[in-house]
């Protein structure tokens, strides 16, 4: 039986195959995950036709490079498969922006922090602006701070501060990140700890004035 030949020169930069393999000598993986060793190209290539299927180069960059007997076909359809699925769970992520004022209503602040939650779960880096304008700019750096410092106390996901709190254009400004590690801890804790009453509900933002 031949092998397999390409239908395309996108193919062949995809993957080496059969004659194509460069290598003198291969590691050869069966097509039940068989080890076959380290054979020479010539017999790797003599194995694969006796069992009607393709010489693939998996591993082209180990020493010797490694091949699996396998059909083609098979093969390339897995492998689609495979980069779909890695495209598909792949997020991309930017940096968000949300801009808060002195004066802002409790109410309105839920609202902005339950969106910055949103977008921190959603992987995002989220740079907040405290708006800054008229006798607010000129008020002292660690009231400004503690103000920012309020709001962000009421971001209901975990995060981790990605850039301090710094003087801005617009005021002052802070970058967040969703912070994995305390999420998984959290989870972890509530599973061992046994509630004695129910839960109440959160209390609403202070407001910034």
């Amino acid at each position: 039986m031949g092998f397999t030949k390409y239908t395309s020169q996108a193919e062949k930069e995809h993957v080496r195959m059969n004659e194509s393999i460069r290598a003198k000598e291969v590691r050869v993986i069966g097509p039940e995950a068989e080890n076959f060793g380290v054979l020479s190209i010539r017999d790797a290539l003599a194995k694969a036709q006796e069992l009607g299927l393709d010489l693939i180069e998996i591993s082209p960059n180990a020493t010797p490079p490694v091949c699996k007997i396998t059909d083609y076909g098979k093969f390339n359809y897995e492998q689609k498969k495979k980069d779909k699925d890695i495209k598909s769970k792949a997020k991309v992520t930017e940096t968000k922006e949300a801009q808060v004022k002195i004066g802002t209503s409790s109410n309105d602040m839920n609202i902005k922090a339950s969106k910055i939650a949103e977008w921190l779960r959603e992987g995002h880096r989220v740079k907040i602006d405290l708006f800054l304008w008229g006798r607010y700019k000129y008020m002292e750096f660690e009231f400004l701070k503690d103000r920012l410092e309020r709001f962000l106390a009421i971001i209901p996901e975990a995060f981790k501060i990605a850039e301090d709190i710094k003087k801005s254009p617009k005021g002052l400004s802070v970058s967040i990140e969703r912070d994995v590690s305390k999420k998984a801890q959290a989870k972890a804790t509530s599973r061992h700890d046994t509630p004695s009453a129910a839960p109440e509900d959160a209390p609403e933002a202070e407001n910034l004035d």
